[in-house]
């Protein structure tokens, strides 16, 4: 009866974990960096993994249209602001994300309606 039970229980484990392995990728995206997004939520970008995909959208003093960013962030919120200086924009180095924390993916512009 030990036996069964002992037997039992692995089933039950082994059914519980065998979708617990590696994410693998969904979709992949070819923008200014191609990147993946994977089974489990997560994006991937030159081999580093992030939580968030964000799309961030202003306009720059004087634009005739609206400026759109796309990061991949381990940051939950990312400004306009700081979206546009760290694009390139700035000359401050103070301004930009290291690779572990975000890296731009898209940039595009938005014609007004």
């Amino acid at each position: 009866m030990k036996k069964i039970r002992i037997a039992a229980l692995a089933a039950i484990l082994f059914l519980l974990t065998a979708g617990c392995g590696e994410a693998k990728v969904k979709n992949t995206i070819e923008g200014f960096r191609t990147y993946d997004e994977m089974t489990d939520g997560t994006w991937v970008c030159e081999g580093c993994t992030y939580q968030y995909r964000l799309v961030i959208r202003g306009r720059l003093n004087a634009a005739a249209c609206d400026s759109e960013y796309v990061y991949l962030s381990n940051i939950p919120d990312i400004s306009f602001d700081q979206a546009w200086k760290a694009s390139g924009l700035s000359s401050n180095s103070q301004d930009y994300f290291s690779k572990e924390d975000a890296v731009l993916v898209e940039m595009n512009t938005v014609e007004p309606e």
